[in-house]
């Protein structure tokens, strides 16, 4: 195993000998039009790091210094570090006149690399791991959990899938892996110090890079930021959402009853019918809350050429979306991201459309507060729903919201409270009787699928499936669960 992975160390050094011979941006990022690119793309990079002022920052493949210079700026100290000797001695030239920057020619995979445990606030790498086996990214990750203090943090962006550059190579070790392969292993990344306390990897962010989605139409530049975290802390409702509700199994049993792409009620045929109502006009930007796989996004940039951010708090179903988004060359950015506490400039969107998402925010209020200063004037917000009657629920419901962690309303106060964060033109239209044809109807498709289903899943996920349609039909049939449709404009 050791000589297969000195034989790749020797590849990648040798491809990156060959490809940094000039020494330029456009060698670093293999790409014709890098000092385009860098323009916007770097900027972007810089604006999604977290906190590092004063503090001890490492950066891993720093390079020729693109990166570098920028971090010295805020950094206390900086360790440079990159394994080809004429690459890193050119950033030296460059930002050698920080005071606060040490530059270090070694392999990150190098056993001889010797970094203080718990001594780094701050890890960055920019294009490293896809240049590292599986087995070497493992290790590397094991190294930096040592590394960071507790509450330090690790930002890392990589090309998945495929490459983005244009450059010409004769070779190309690289690795495109899918970004669910370093979600899960950072993900599954523990330690234990010499106390025996627990230490893990919470997921800070994620997202790809928008540079490349509007200059290239793709969505294969992802970076991660996770923070060292006790194993002891709660990090409750997203862990409830990828091991629970939102499962990678659960995902794909719920694509399999709303059609490809969708997670949401009536699938293709009710975002049809409710984007028509959005009166969407090329280049308007539009953010999607609760986005879901992905379908709803792909369809509006498709077909009205609008430019859409996904949001959604599962990082599954983010992973989902970004390997929808493979091939399909449209405008859609993907992050995973809590809509409660994600901010964007005032007047940011031309549209906020969220479906069958709200339900499990507890502070509706404040949320349509900051929809309406994300709005531009005139700007519009459409949402579907889940709701309740206005009257007092049953035991049975009640233990359905509390179970789920819902926060219903009736339509009416829904849209009141739409109002009270300054919206005008509100429509609160209740469309529980489609609710309940649309439920029929998938489950009818369900119940004739039956034997492919379980052939694809498994029969304990067929009867979950037909059991939740069931006792949605009932609820809805009953009139205590509702289903809404809200559209209102920002003055």
């Amino acid at each position: 195993m050791e000589a297969i992975q000195g034989q790749e160390r020797e590849v990648q050094k040798c491809y990156w000998i060959e490809n940094s011979a000039d020494l330029s941006v456009e060698a670093m990022m293999l790409d014709s039009k890098a000092s385009d690119l860098d323009k916007e793309e770097r900027p972007e990079v810089l604006s999604l790091l977290p906190p590092y002022e004063g503090k001890t920052v490492l950066e891993l493949g720093a390079g020729i210094g693109r990166f570098t210079g920028e971090l010295a700026q805020k950094a206390g100290e900086l360790l440079a570090l990159d394994f080809i000797e004429s690459v890193i001695k050119k950033n030296e030239s460059i930002n050698g006149h920080h005071k606060n920057v040490k530059f270090m020619c070694a392999d990150v995979t190098s056993p001889d690399l010797k970094i203080s445990d718990e001594s780094v606030d701050f890890i960055f790498s920019n294009w490293l791991l896809m240049y590292l086996s599986d087995k070497e990214v493992e290790d590397l990750a094991e190294r930096m959990v040592k590394w960071l203090k507790v509450g330090g943090f690790l930002f890392f962006r990589e090309s998945c899938f495929h490459q983005s550059g244009d450059s010409k190579r004769k070779y190309n070790p690289t690795h495109y892996r899918e970004p669910r392969f370093y979600t899960k292993l950072f993900k599954e990344c523990h330690m234990l110090d010499g106390s025996g306390n627990s230490f893990e990897l919470a997921l800070a962010g994620c997202k790809c890079i928008g540079a490349y989605v509007r200059n290239k139409k793709n969505q294969n530049q992802i970076c991660w930021t996770w923070q060292k975290v006790s194993s002891q802390d709660d990090r409750g409702f997203q862990q409830f959402l990828d091991n629970v509700q939102y499962k990678s199994s659960g995902i794909l049993r719920y694509e399999r009853v709303f059609g490809p792409g969708f997670v949401s009620t009536g699938g293709i045929d009710t975002t049809k019918e409710f984007v028509q109502k959005l009166e969407l006009k090329p280049g308007q930007k539009v953010l999607d809350v609760g986005c879901g796989i992905g379908g709803g996004d792909f369809y509006m940039a498709e077909n009205f050429d609008v430019e859409v951010v996904g949001i959604d708090l599962s990082i599954n179903m983010v992973s989902f979306a970004l390997e929808r988004a493979i091939g399909l060359k449209c405008p859609v950015e993907f992050e995973v991201a809590d809509c409660t506490k994600k901010t964007y400039p005032d007047n940011t969107f031309d549209v906020i459309y969220s479906r069958d998402t709200i339900l499990h925010i507890q502070d509706k209020p404040a949320l349509f507060r900051s929809f309406y200063k994300w709005l531009k004037p005139g700007g519009k917000v459409l949402i579907s729903d889940y709701c309740r009657n206005a009257g007092t629920p049953s035991p049975e419901f009640s233990e359905y919201i509390k179970q789920r962690g819902y926060d219903l309303h009736d339509v009416k106060a829904y849209g009141q409270m739409l109002r009270d964060a300054g919206f005008g033109e509100v429509v609160a239209e209740d469309r529980t009787d489609q609710f309940i044809q649309v439920l029929q109807r998938e489950l009818n498709a369900i119940e004739k699928d039956k034997d492919e289903f379980i052939c694809d899943f498994s029969e304990e996920d067929y009867n979950d499936i037909v059991g939740g349609w069931k006792a949605k039909l009932v609820r809805s049939s009953s009139g205590e669960q509702r289903w809404g449709l809200f559209i209102a404009r920002k003055n």
